[in-house]
């Protein structure tokens, strides 16, 4: 882990083969063993109703009762998932699900709406959900024109968050998915990618771009905002994050954010944690964007540049390993559970010093498997939630077990 003032040079203490810095954290929580888990093969329970089918899940998020909230794209159904579509049915698979699904910890859908004509902003590709204190639902999509919707629990229109950019014209091109004006507060050109809201603040923090904005959840008005490493908004430049040569190793340090910006969430000690995909980094601030420390996460894997194709290109092979992440439940939060959508896994690292301590998951589409992982979430009792996308396309519970001094029991 790397601890920073802007200016001056990282300070290292190696211990063994591990570089760490003193934390910048209160006291490390103390006798927290490293959770271990099991999947859970009957949750969600099925068949769904209406032969629906979940499709990709970029997001998810558990809400005060321990519901859990998934984005499941519709836009994502392939023709052979269709056949129930046609009418007649040329088959009985299968219907798309609707985008907002909601299931209780014991896997039984409780709530389904959203899609194509349940709004008239509704995005085509829905990407983030978030459910405030009060159990209304958020959802924003990336792209020209795209925004943060609020619903309620029931898929009640609330409040369209009003920087909301202009959708392209018909028949003009649409702004390039590296666009960026990170200068830019009132109008969000290119849509809402990542967020998370601050109930209690009564905040939206909001990754666009090589920065993070915050904004105030009930009118919308800017507060503040910063970038990498705490940068202020006007030193970040608007040209794209150049490309690094991979060779095996990491990509190469830089103070400013790296896009994609791939999540972003509040721990209980107030800590603002950006997941960078284009660096395999975390980096962690106050809330009011002063920079606090970073580490990175399975580094060597590639981040960023031609060895990762992307839309357009004949092949997309994964790239970057922080898609998604959340907090441990013990009362100091000890660890962060990092999904990496790259190495179809989770990573567990310890919070206070950065050390990448465990793991579950591996490549594959059995039960405890994962496929290019997306989602992740945590119940109170420590469940673990996980949601896939490009052709993994299900969410899976991963229960903690006690085995020995290296886990913990589920309360």
């Amino acid at each position: 882990m790397r601890c920073w003032q802007r200016g001056l040079k990282p300070v290292f203490v190696v211990v063994g083969v591990v570089a760490l810095a003193a934390p910048l954290w209160p006291a490390q929580a103390q006798d927290v063993p490293v959770p271990v888990y099991t999947v859970d093969p009957f949750w969600p329970k099925v068949p769904f109703p209406n032969a629906w089918l979940i499709q990709g899940v970029p997001s998810m998020t558990t809400d005060d009762n321990d519901h859990i909230w998934v984005v499941s794209r519709s836009d994502d159904l392939r023709p052979d998932e269709a056949m129930a579509t046609y009418s007649p049915p040329r088959g009985d698979c299968c219907v798309a699900a609707p985008d907002i699904l909601e299931f209780d910890a014991e896997g039984n859908l409780l709530n389904a709406w959203g899609g194509p004509g349940h709004h008239p902003l509704w995005p085509r590709r829905p990407q983030t959900v978030q459910v405030d204190s009060e159990f209304n639902v958020w959802i924003s999509a990336l792209g020209q024109g795209e925004g943060i919707l609020k619903f309620t629990r029931e898929g009640e229109f609330l409040w369209d968050f009003p920087h909301r950019g202009p959708k392209p014209k018909l028949g003009e091109p649409a702004l390039p998915r590296n666009y960026q004006d990170n200068q830019a507060t009132a109008v969000l050109a290119n849509g809402v990618h990542n967020y998370t809201l601050d109930s209690e603040a009564r905040e939206i923090y909001i990754t666009e771009g090589k920065r993070v904005l915050v904004y105030d959840m009930d009118n919308g008005d800017y507060k503040r905002g910063w970038g990498g490493r705490g940068m202020p908004l006007d030193e970040i430049s608007n040209e794209p994050t150049p490309p690094y040569e991979w060779t095996g190793g990491p990509p190469p340090d830089q103070d400013a954010f790296a896009p994609d910006l791939h999540c972003i969430q509040i721990s209980a000690d107030d800590l603002v944690y950006v997941c960078e995909r284009g660096m395999n980094r975390i980096q962690v601030f106050t809330k009011q964007g002063e920079y606090v420390s970073e580490f990175l996460v399975a580094p060597n894997t590639p981040s960023r540049g031609p060895i990762c194709g992307g839309p357009g290109s004949d092949e997309w092979p994964m790239c970057g390993t922080t898609f998604a992440l959340a907090f441990s439940r013990d009362e100091a939060q000890q660890y962060v559970l990092i999904a990496d959508g790259t190495n179809h896994r989770v990573w567990i690292h310890d919070r206070f010093t950065g050390e990448q301590v465990g793991q579950f998951g591996s490549p594959g589409r059995n039960a405890g498997q994962l496929y290019w992982i997306d989602g992740i979430a945590i119940d109170s009792a420590g469940n673990v939630y996980t949601g896939e996308v490009l052709t993994g396309k299900r969410v899976q519970k991963f229960v903690p077990q006690i085995i020995g001094s290296s886990s913990i029991e589920t309360p």
